[in-house]
């Protein structure tokens, strides 16, 4: 049995080699004919007969095959070449009308040349090679060759020459309507179970059914040849061929492939009953079962006959020995029992397969169709309670052993729950089954892992953590996300999705009360802080810390928990040091002090309203990210660190105010704290002048020639700060908002436009109660020519 399968393999291995050079059939003939004189045309012919020889001598037959279509190719194109005197004239439809006598004389020529070789076989494929040059002669020229030729085959002895050969006849002809084939391949059939050929098959040691699987391919294009857009009758007719031929099982498993799905489904039990009829010794019915159920995955059958057919089919494929066998056959008909049936004969199916691929590990060997029957399991139950409730199922992935194929299979479940699951769940059964998926990618990640199939495990792993709600109960939610986070530990996306989630859990709890917690509610929103507080620290990327610890802290204060948001805070501000100079983003380094501004105006929009820990000292955190700040290592071309220091500027400037102009509700900010007290107010103002030295000492640095266009637009953008924040009613500012206009423009770098809408604006101001000294100012800004 072993040396029979291994020749077997060598057999279809040679031929589908040769068909796969028959496919080619373009090589080395495209070239520019009409260019051809009468002497290269002669001997590139000449060329082509010595190749054709050797060809033929050597047994290189799909070679010689492939020479003679090319000498198709130079015979038609010369005989057009030779119809008009430009070929663009002559249309593609031509009529024998519009061809010249020449042409006409030179095409019979050809044929006359080609009726005088002896042999049958090459004389049938060189006139079946040139049958297009017909269209020269006749318009029904080809269609009155076509029997002649059908006839001709009739004298090849060997029935599987004589298939092919028909093959190449419907390949070249097939324009034409021809059903008189029908009739001539039922014929092949009587000879193939002749006396002759089953002599020479027992002299050559060749079983039958390996000998039949050699005449597939030619069969099945034959009979697509015959069934493209043939009537339903035409199948009636054709299985009628195949009842006066004994059900002859190659013959109806082509007839099964060629025809419309919708004409077998509506016949399937007739099909049924003709493959139980077969010879088994043949061909293997569990193929005829095969085919019959890839036509019922394309088209439905009577809805009384359903249950039948797949007892019917299943009662073969069950019986099958070869594992292979049984699941090329099984992985087909999964897809007709989702399509028609509910969970308990899914449930079913699958038992079966386990049963069958578990022994000897078999299903190492059919990775591929079984990741084929989950995919289909889970297009027909995208409900994923009853999925979970198929209980096979789970049992059925345990087949997936190789880690690779087990995470492909996992991601496919997935993506399907992200795609069909439309609202939230809490199924515990769900819920176990899919965090064991999730937890199955999530352990392939390794140092190997590209970041692309990191994201893409993350993106699945976020998706399902999304849809998972335990409605009020609030505590449950906030034990699987800690779950989840031991999980998931290795996917810092997983975790940054993690910490979002529970920061939302807290604003919903604080939704719910009304922002009145309770002790229970206080506490828990204070374990949800500690989570964030906790799991933080554990990411990579320094961005997301700091935006992860303004977020967190952020949602600290809006829960009254001020110690924590406090934590969060001088967290933030002691990380801004560890910055780097450049950062990754999507895998090109890029400088970070962008993001840092960034970063840091929105900090500084937060601090507003963060009142002072009486233990700490007034603006203690303003204090500290000023400190942090001023020892940050800038880049010497960077101008950042004064646009900084001008945002703390609008910062302390805000924090004058008798009242913020934004609160968090049932936190009592600055405002609240001090009351406009005469100290704090002080402390600002210290501050303020800290920060303008700063700024001042910047600007100096920039006197240098290459440097005093960026001095121009710094002074410029200082001079707007100081128009929009501070009292200029102090003389000393008025006066360095004056030498700051003056600096802009000192060196002919401001832009004049932008200098005249200022000062109009500064005019215009003046007009207003209380900006009278608003007036003076516009009288002491000149402007300056660039001349």
């Amino acid at each position: 049995m072993r040396k029979a399968t291994t020749t077997g393999s060598a057999v279809s291995e040679k031929v589908r080699t040769r068909l796969e050079e028959l496919d080619d059939l373009e090589e080395g003939s495209q070239k520019e004919l009409l260019n051809l004189t009468q002497q290269d045309y002669m001997n590139r012919i000449e060329e082509l007969n010595q190749s054709l020889k050797d060809a033929w001598s050597s047994d290189q037959k799909v070679k010689a095959l492939k020479i003679v279509i090319q000498v198709r190719k130079l015979v038609y194109e010369r005989i057009l070449s030779m119809c008009v005197d430009s070929r663009v004239s002559l249309l593609d439809n031509f009529s024998p009308e519009s061809v010249n006598d020449t042409a006409k004389e030179t095409c019979l020529n050809w044929f006359f040349k080609i009726a005088s070789i002896r042999e049958l076989i090459p004389r049938f494929y060189v006139e079946a090679a040139i049958l297009k040059c017909n269209k020269f002669l006749s318009k029904t020229g080809i269609s009155e060759c076509l029997p002649r030729l059908t006839s001709m085959i009739r004298g090849i002895g060997d029935p599987l020459v004589a298939v092919y050969a028909r093959a190449y006849l419907c390949r070249v002809g097939s324009p034409v309507k021809y059903l008189f084939t029908a009739t001539c391949l039922c014929l092949l059939f009587q000879q193939i179970h002749g006396d002759t050929v089953q002599n020479q098959l027992v002299v050559q040691c060749v079983e039958i059914p390996l000998y039949l699987t050699l005449y597939s391919p030619a069969i099945d294009w034959i009979l697509q040849c015959i069934a493209y857009r043939a009537p339903e009758v035409l199948l009636t007719e054709m299985m009628e061929r195949c009842r006066k031929l004994g059900n002859n099982a190659l013959l109806l498993n082509s007839v099964m492939s060629a025809f419309r799905a919708e004409f077998i489904a509506a016949r399937s039990m007739d099909f049924i009953g003709m493959i139980k009829e077969c010879d088994e010794s043949g061909f293997p019915k569990h193929l005829l079962f095969r085919s019959l159920g890839l036509n019922l995955a394309l088209a439905d059958p009577p809805e009384n006959d359903r249950l039948q057919i797949l007892n019917e089919a299943w009662k073969v494929i069950t019986k099958l020995k070869n594992p292979q066998d049984y699941i090329n056959c099984a992985e087909v008909w999964v897809e007709y029992t989702c399509r028609h049936f509910t969970n308990r004969e899914i449930n079913t199916v699958l038992a079966d397969v386990i049963k069958h691929m578990t022994p000897d590990r078999a299903f190492e060997d059919a990775y591929p169709q079984l990741q084929s029957i989950i995919q289909k399991v889970i297009t027909y139950i995208y409900d994923f309670s009853l999925l979970f409730s198929v209980e096979k199922f789970l049992p059925f992935l345990d087949m997936f052993q190789k880690e690779s194929v087990r995470v492909e299979v996992c991601k496919c479940i997935m993506e399907s729950f992200i795609k069909h699951q439309q609202e939230s769940t809490k199924d515990p059964v769900i819920l176990n089954a899919l965090l064991h998926i999730c937890k199955t990618m999530h352990d392939s990640v390794n140092a190997l892992t590209l970041e692309d199939e990191k994201r893409m495990l993350a993106a699945l792993i976020n998706g399902f953590i999304k849809m998972v709600s335990f409605g009020r109960d609030f505590e449950q939610q906030l034990s699987f996300y800690v779950e989840a986070r031991s999980m998931f530990c290795n996917l810092e996306p997983v975790l940054v999705q993690l910490i979002h989630s529970v920061n939302q859990l807290a604003m919903e709890t604080r939704k719910v009360m009304k922002g009145n917690h309770s002790r229970k509610t206080a506490a828990f929103v204070r374990a949800c802080v500690a989570f964030c507080f906790i799991t933080i620290p554990s990411l990579s990327s320094i961005f997301t810390r700091l935006n992860l610890y303004l977020h967190s802290g952020q949602v600290a204060l809006a829960n009254q928990c001020l110690s924590q948001a406090d934590a969060f805070f001088k967290a933030a501000v002691s990380l801004v040091p560890e910055v780097p100079k450049m950062i990754s983003v999507d895998g090109k380094m890029r400088p970070s002090d962008a993001f840092l501004l960034e970063f840091l105006c929105n900090f500084f929009s937060t601090l507003l309203v963060v009142p002072d820990h009486p233990e700490q000292g007034v603006l203690f955190l303003v204090r500290g990210l000023l400190n942090v700040i001023q020892d940050y290592t800038w880049e010497d071309n960077s101008d950042d660190k004064v646009r900084i220091y001008t945002n703390v500027l609008h910062l302390l400037s805000a924090m004058t105010q008798e009242a913020y102009i934004y609160h968090v509700d049932k936190v009592d900010s600055n405002d609240t704290l001090y009351g406009g007290d005469s100290k704090f107010l002080t402390e600002i103002n210290k501050l303020c002048e800290t920060v303008i030295a700063q700024i001042l000492d910047h600007l100096k640095t920039l006197g240098k020639e290459e440097t005093l266009k960026r001095q121009s637009q710094l002074a410029l953008y200082f001079f707007n700060t100081i128009l929009a924040h501070g009292d200029l009613r102090n003389n000393k500012l008025n006066q360095l908002s004056v030498n700051l206009w003056n600096l802009a423009q000192k060196h002919g770098f401001a832009d004049t436009k932008t200098m005249v809408k200022t000062l109009e604006y500064i005019k215009r101001r003046s007009k207003q109660p209380e900006m009278s000294h608003f007036t003076d100012l516009a009288l002491r800004l000149p402007l300056q020519s660039r001349t």
